[in-house]
């Protein structure tokens, strides 16, 4: 019946007391003919314009709730995941950090992924055996959201620039060893002999000039200038709603997608309404821009132009311009400024992949592991993962829906709620070993999580040596 309400599961992998806690949106309902909010619940679009709390007492009450949301939000995690360091042997990204490896994703109990596999979707929604892991992933707040970032990314900010991107409200969840490396390296399509331009530096306004100087051209250095430069933010400005201690200039594009890549930065989509609908979005690579046609998970923006436009004028601040114009929007000049950032952008080249051949970008078997070219052909074939993710950048520029939601009933998980998910962009997979965590989300961890996750939405029935083995390929892309 419309307006019937949204329950939490009573059993099953999302009923534990993270899943249950309270929610500023527990009580949402549902329209059932339309799979939205009913007209009576749905919330303005705006956020508030005129803050009347004074900013010191804000900061005091959202200090003092921080332990309580991040134990949330830790408890959430520890009943999805299993979080141990356990890294790959003989496998690195391409600085050399350690790839963690491993199914994470816990199963309800007494089931096991065979088991689960042999089963229909309505057979798992109807049982609630969708795995707690295989459900979107929360920001962790949902209900204010905003830009977070690692541990690593602040401290080397403040150390370079005196900068502060801590937020008093809340940090970082994820364990460091489940994200990508830091500093990525960068690596030029213009300039590929030189291998990783950043020397193993943070890219900022303090070094850019001095690393890029005599490899840029003037147009491309000033595009770089741009990409470092902080512009005010919804939780980075310089008002009193902000969630910073201090009024801040804002944050800049590579704060996110550090030295071109990520540092899986986390936010809210800015595109969707009412807050309990609003995906988490983990920071996805620029590598390989040039040779993509799509931009954003789910707008399908045509260049990277309207891209780097949309990102700083809408996206910094929730997808609100009423909000961008109280906190300092600065609009980019599209003929210049905009040009100039996109054009850096599309010098970003993916990692080099020696074991692929040079024009197909498949495996040479000559340099590659029996798993590896066992791996390569379930991708191609049984895996159907050439469908989405054909060479030689696996992807095939195009948006897909996986209907996830055929695995389970809406759902309320810590005021994020689990429902359709629509058509999401499909990104690359070079260099994929690079960019942990996994999804649009980050809700898979490891590249093995993310076999389990296709295999059951896909129902492909996949044997483990062939997971094992379409891993093994994965990681040499």
């Amino acid at each position: 019946m419309p307006g019937q309400a949204i329950a939490e599961p009573q059993a099953g992998p999302q009923s534990g007391a993270a899943a249950r806690a309270a929610s500023p949106d527990a009580s949402l309902t549902l329209d059932p003919r339309l799979g939205l909010l009913a007209p009576g619940d749905r919330k303005t679009s705006y956020a508030p314009v005129d803050i009347e709390e004074p900013f010191a007492q804000i900061m005091k009450r959202l200090s003092a709730e921080k332990p309580a949301v991040m134990r949330r939000q830790a408890d959430l995690l520890a009943e999805r995941y299993d979080l141990a360091n356990r890294s790959a042997k003989g496998v690195t990204m391409s600085r050399g950090k350690p790839i963690q490896t491993g199914i994470r994703v816990k199963l309800p109990a007494g089931v096991t992924w065979g088991a689960l596999a042999g089963m229909t979707p309505a057979e798992i929604k109807d049982k609630k055996l969708w795995p707690a892991g295989f459900f979107p992933l929360p920001h962790a707040k949902q209900g204010e959201g905003g830009m977070v970032f690692p541990k690593t990314h602040i401290t080397e900010i403040k150390k370079q620039e005196g900068r502060d991107l801590e937020r008093f409200d809340l940090e970082f969840d994820l364990p460091e060893h489940f994200i990508p490396e830091f500093p990525p390296p960068i690596f030029l399509t213009t300039r590929p002999e030189l291998g990783d331009v950043s020397r193993g530096q943070l890219v900022t306004t303090q070094n850019f000039f001095e690393l890029f100087d005599g490899i840029l051209n003037p147009k491309q250095l000033d595009g770089l200038r741009l990409l470092v430069s902080q512009f005010p933010q919804q939780q980075f400005n310089q008002t009193s709603d902000r969630r910073s201690a201090k009024p801040s200039l804002g944050v800049s594009c590579f704060e996110c997608h550090t030295n071109g890549h990520s540092n899986a930065a986390f936010h809210l989509v800015g595109d969707i309404r009412p807050q309990s609908h609003r995906r988490r979005i983990d920071t996805p690579s620029l590598r390989g821009v040039n040779q993509q046609r799509l931009f954003g998970s789910q707008r399908a923006l045509r260049s990277i132009e309207d891209f780097t436009e949309f990102e700083q004028r809408a996206a910094y601040f929730d997808g609100d311009p009423v909000i961008a114009q109280k906190k300092g929007v600065h609009f980019l000049d599209r003929g210049s400024e905009v040009h100039a950032m996109a054009e850096f952008q599309e010098l970003l080249d993916f990692p080099p992949a020696p074991k692929l051949r040079v024009l197909d970008r498949k495996l040479d078997p000559k340099l590659a592991t029996p798993e590896e070219m066992r791996g390569q052909e379930v991708f191609f074939g049984k895996g159907q993962c050439a469908s989405c993710h054909p060479a030689p950048i696996y992807s095939d520029n195009f948006m897909h829906d996986l209907r996830t939601e055929r695995f389970f009933p809406p759902t309320m998980i810590n005021g994020r709620l689990a429902i359709a998910d629509g058509a999401i962009k499909t990104f690359p997979l070079r260099g994929i070993k690079d960019s942990p965590p996994y999804l649009h989300d980050g809700r898979l961890l490891t590249l093995e999580d993310t076999v389990e996750f296709f295999n059951l939405v896909l129902e492909l029935k996949l044997s483990d040596q062939e997971k094992s083995d379409l891993v093994a390929f994965m990681r040499a892309l």
